[in-house]
């Protein structure tokens, strides 16, 4: 039972983060993944960031075109997969918070202020209903590495053609999609491939400065 318990604990301290978030690596156009969604095997997939439209100025003949145009990608490529995000913060467990505190809370003055904020929470929210990150996903499977490009070139093409403005995400951008994601991370600038990274840079800048 012992040297069960030692084993189970080795192969848990092996799963890194990366383990846990299905990332493999991220390259300058694309993610890859770990575990495939169908099978253990893992994937490369590219990310298309999409301009979002404001339907709610649109004519209804208008918005039955834009309808009429995803419908043409859909039916066009039927690896596409789509896939809508927050590109800011989430207040909805702050704001959980504080109603359960200010149900709590016996002093008026106290549970005043803390429904004061919720409220002013719920206006940031408001403001921020529409700031959405809208993704089209391309999974690549069989295309050797000199078809890959040309591939996601027609992908793009295609897009374009029926009224879509997107540009393919680039490593920052990935990186970026998976701090708000996972931690609602809206206000890193840059994002580092190691913890530490900065610091080897700056000492290696001064090194050179020095020679």
């Amino acid at each position: 039972m012992f040297l069960t318990d030692i084993w189970k604990s080795f192969q848990k301290k092996k799963k890194s983060t990366r383990w846990l978030m299905n990332v493999e690596r991220i390259s300058d156009y694309s993610l890859h993944s770990i575990r495939g969604a169908e099978s253990l095997r893992g994937s490369e997939i590219v990310y298309f960031l999409v301009q979002p439209t404001n339907i709610s100025v649109l004519s209804s003949e208008s918005l039955s075109a834009r309808i009429y145009a995803l419908m043409n990608i859909l039916k066009g490529l039927a690896e596409v997969e789509m896939l809508c995000l927050d590109s800011r913060e989430s207040f909805e467990n702050n704001k959980r918070f504080l109603r359960e505190r200010a149900a709590k809370e016996d002093v008026p003055e106290i549970r005043s202020l803390l429904e004061q904020e919720t409220r002013h929470l719920d206006r940031i929210q408001v403001q921020m209903a529409t700031t959405r990150e809208f993704l089209i996903i391309v999974r690549l499977k069989d295309q050797k590495k000199q078809e890959v490009f040309p591939y996601l070139g027609r992908i793009e093409k295609l897009l374009s053609e029926q009224g879509f403005k997107v540009r393919r995400a680039d490593g920052e951008d990935i990186k970026r999609l998976l701090a708000i994601y996972f931690e609602q991370n809206v206000t890193t600038e840059h994002f580092e491939d190691f913890d530490g990274e900065r610091w080897i840079t700056v000492m290696e800048q001064e090194e050179n400065s020095n020679i």
